[in-house]
């Protein structure tokens, strides 16, 4: 059972990460001749950041529950719930922002959410307190 609940998690992180590419991709060829090509993988990269984001947020939230050395206080843990949303909020932006034209809120917004999801890796890999 463990094994399954990780790959899943693993398989949604692997979906934002995913995600930022196509993002990446989109708020480039917003700034270029390839504005078509956003338009294509704007959706796409929505469906890979909301099918992500559930698996993660699911399967880490099981995977607290599951294990026992973990808790669904430990900080680690909490601090990747709050950055999980903090991420949904930027990712929505970063949305609003590509339809809008805003090419530079849109960068920052951007950046932004490929920290918050380095951030995530991180706690994920290292589990500080753990």
């Amino acid at each position: 059972m463990y094994d399954w609940l990780l790959f899943l998690h693993v398989l949604g992180a692997f979906a934002i990460v995913a995600t930022l590419v196509f993002y990446g991709i989109v708020v480039a060829a917003r700034q270029s001749a390839f504005a078509d090509t956003s338009r294509f993988l704007r959706p796409v990269g929505f469906v890979l950041f909301q099918v992500g984001g559930a698996l993660t947020l699911v399967f880490g939230v099981w995977l607290a529950i599951y294990v026992d050395g973990y808790e669904l206080w430990d900080g680690w843990i909490l601090a990747a719930l709050v950055l999980w949303f903090v991420s949904a909020e930027v990712g929505r932006r970063l949305l609003v922002a590509v339809d809008r034209g805003d090419r530079r809120w849109a960068r920052v917004l951007y950046t932004l959410l490929a920290v918050i999801v380095a951030a995530f890796l991180l706690l994920m890999i290292y589990k500080p307190g753990a």
